[in-house]
């Protein structure tokens, strides 16, 4: 291999391996071993254990956070927003697993630092200012709207952690649920609630929210 697919296939391993095992429970020797070099391989590339830990977090955070920009940016209705935010979670899980795990071990959702917490309260600034604009239209109290970010972003994270041993229902169908929660409130709640079609096809919409 040259240095750098070496240094792919021990991000691989390690990223394996941390999502296992942990970061504590997980050894260089352990490391070395699943990638079949000697211990220096891994020291010469990372520094240790440590570094390739931080290098895996790094990659994660950053793909996350695109899909979650991503999803907060692109035009449409507030709840359509919302559910694009709550889809991009789901897609993370489904398709980067390992990496979530790891993410969420160490850092969990109602610690204040860590790079996944950081992330989530970022993603919580995006969506107050989001219903900030929505309360103000349908005159509510435009002040409560951050404590409803943050119950909002809470239970799409909590939910998303819940979905990751719990595959039996659909991506689409958890996502819709959340929102329908959210957004319709306990007291006007879908008896079968769906994402919009608009979402799911890709399509910007025109109505409001």
């Amino acid at each position: 291999m040259t240095g750098t697919q070496r240094r792919e296939q021990l991000i691989e391993v390690g990223r394996g391996l941390f999502a296992r095992h942990g970061f504590e429970g997980t050894s260089v020797e352990e490391i070395a071993a699943a990638a079949k070099v000697s211990k220096p391989v891994v020291y010469e590339h990372f520094g240790g254990k440590e570094g390739l830990y931080a290098v895996v977090v790094d990659r994660e955070i950053a793909e996350l956070t695109e899909m979650i920009t991503t999803a907060l940016t692109t035009p449409g209705t507030s709840k359509q927003v919302i559910e694009r935010a709550a889809l991009a979670l789901l897609d993370y899980i489904e398709g980067s697993t390992d990496g979530f795990r790891i993410l969420v071990r160490d850092s969990g959702i109602g610690q204040s630092s860590g790079s996944y917490a950081t992330l989530i309260s970022d993603v919580t600034s995006q969506v107050q200012h989001i219903l900030v604009a929505a309360f103000k239209r349908h005159k509510l109290d435009a002040k409560a709207a951050p404590m409803y970010a943050q119950m909002l972003v809470g239970s799409v994270a909590l939910v998303g952690q819940w979905w990751l041993d719990h595959r039996s229902f659909k991506k689409a169908d958890v996502a819709a649920h959340v929102v329908n929660l959210a957004w319709n409130g306990l007291t006007a709640l879908d008896s079968k609630p769906v994402i919009s079609a608009r979402v799911l096809n890709g399509t910007p919409a025109a109505e409001k929210s």
